[in-house]
């Protein structure tokens, strides 16, 4: 090896791989998968990878000796193989929980994948999962509700809700936008919402957007009897434009908003889920920008980590695909990061992508929101695959209906209800699904007509961000 690789990388291995450590209950724990390049042994770039994300730098350096190394370090403590890849390892880190900021997602995540990603001894690397230890999750404030405080203030018990993405999600003027929200909240809806890309664009300026929606929820809400509401997205150029729309949400008493926590980044994010626990808002948060961090099998951070900092930051709602749709998800590892949004306490499962043991103790649960090219044929597998506690999203499966985006949301509606009722009856939902759905049908034209509509529509594609197991 040359003498560049000899100081970049052979000299961490002494001091941060360690093999002998035992983590402790309060050290933040990171299992990273690692494609090295070749000719690099695992230890010593696994050992850089512990380096470079924590205390380590290229050189010893005098100044080591005015703190204690040995308190602050990350600890390579374990490697595994990668089942069914060769050239991967798994490198499980544990850090100090010192290290990082009391209540900061973003110091976490700038610590672990800042500089690291682009060190040259690594042709990949990725972040598979994060074991937050209790004493962190203690410090941040999660969601600003949680389910069942959001359940309450909706009014709405034992079945999953309902929403629906307006289409066309841009060109459309205020009013316009208000009428199909209207028509989609006195179908049946629960939920209408802005989608990821709508702001402040010239042909739709927020104010006339948010004004518009809330007169359209108002209205659905005397004629239904039933509590209604709309994403209003409050993403904004500055934190001072979101603030600024979020007060004006509250003004016109709408119950919800919205956020793209990626693009938005997570102080945004943050601050606006403390904003929402003090006025009380809901938060839905859309995952806009995740597929480019989380899809490649071996580079970036898979979305369970993405999920978990989410609910530690705060939100409400968020997007988690839907499986059967046309986003990209196979079914165990979204049951495995739904778990992680909704439970008290999620054992180490890797057959769900699970690395490790996870206590959330009692920070509320976050609603999963099953969402994108999904219709009234997938509502047996969606109600079986996210329970109750979830949010069925359908956009082009609402105004894709021949009669109108009102008939969708009545025929997403009664199959909704219909495969609740068969599911509390005892019935299997995926294998009976046609003669649930069929039966429901014979008394809702809106029903039959949608089957028959979207009866040849599906996305049978492979996944590409398999589980290794």
């Amino acid at each position: 090896m040359s003498k560049k690789y000899d100081a970049g990388v052979k000299e961490y291995r002494d001091t941060y791989w360690t093999p002998d450590y035992v983590p402790l209950d309060t050290d933040l724990l990171a299992c990273f998968k690692v494609t090295g390049q070749e000719g690099v042994p695992r230890e010593e770039v696994a050992a850089a990878v512990a380096a470079e994300s924590s205390t380590g730098t290229w050189s010893t350096v005098w100044s080591e000796l005015l703190t204690d190394l040995d308190f602050y370090k990350g600890r390579c403590y374990r490697i595994e193989d990668v089942p069914g890849d060769k050239e991967s390892f798994y490198a499980f880190v544990a850090y100090p929980l010192d290290l990082f900021e009391e209540g900061s997602v973003t110091n976490v995540l700038t610590s672990l994948v800042g500089n690291v990603f682009g060190f040259k001894a690594l042709r990949h690397l990725r972040l598979e999962d994060i074991r937050f230890p209790l004493a962190f999750i203690k410090t941040c404030g999660g969601p600003p509700n949680g389910i069942a405080v959001e359940r309450d203030r909706m009014n709405k018990y034992g079945r999953p809700l309902l929403g629906c993405t307006i289409k066309p999600k841009l060109g459309l003027s205020g009013k316009n936008y208000g009428r199909v929200v209207y028509e989609c909240l006195r179908g049946g809806l629960d939920f209408t919402k802005d989608d990821e890309n709508i702001n402040s664009q010239p042909f739709q300026r927020w104010q006339n957007r948010f004004e518009f929606v809330a007169e359209a929820v108002q209205t659905a809400e005397q004629e239904t009897g039933e509590r209604k509401g709309h994403y209003l997205n409050v993403t904004a150029a500055t934190p001072e434009e979101m603030y600024e729309r979020a007060e004006f949400a509250k003004e016109l008493k709408q119950p919800i908003i919205m956020h793209d926590y990626i693009t938005g980044g997570f102080t945004a994010n943050t601050g606006l889920a403390k904003w929402c626990r003090r006025n009380g808002m809901l938060l839905h948060i859309h995952r806009a920008m995740h597929a480019v961090i989380d899809r490649h099998p071996k580079h970036g951070i898979h979305f369970r980590v993405l999920a978990k900092c989410l609910r530690l930051s705060g939100g409400d709602h968020l997007h988690t695909g839907t499986v059967v749709g046309k986003l990209e998800g196979d079914r165990q590892t979204t049951l495995g990061f739904i778990d992680q949004m909704r439970e008290s306490f999620v054992p180490e499962d890797r057959s769900r992508g699970n690395f490790f043991d996870q206590d959330w103790s009692s920070m509320p649960g976050v609603f999963a929101v099953a969402s994108g090219g999904i219709h009234v044929w997938h509502m047996p597998a969606l109600v079986t695959i996210f329970g109750d506690d979830s949010v069925l999203q359908f956009g082009g499966g609402t105004h894709g209906h021949p009669w109108g985006s009102a008939a969708g949301a009545a025929a997403n509606r009664v199959a909704l209800e219909a495969c609740v009722k068969a599911r509390n009856a005892g019935r299997e939902l995926e294998r009976e699904s046609r003669e649930i759905l069929s039966e429901a049908a014979k008394s809702s034209p809106e029903l039959a007509i949608a089957m028959e509509t979207w009866k040849e529509i599906k996305f049978e594609f492979e996944t590409v961000d398999k589980l290794d197991v």
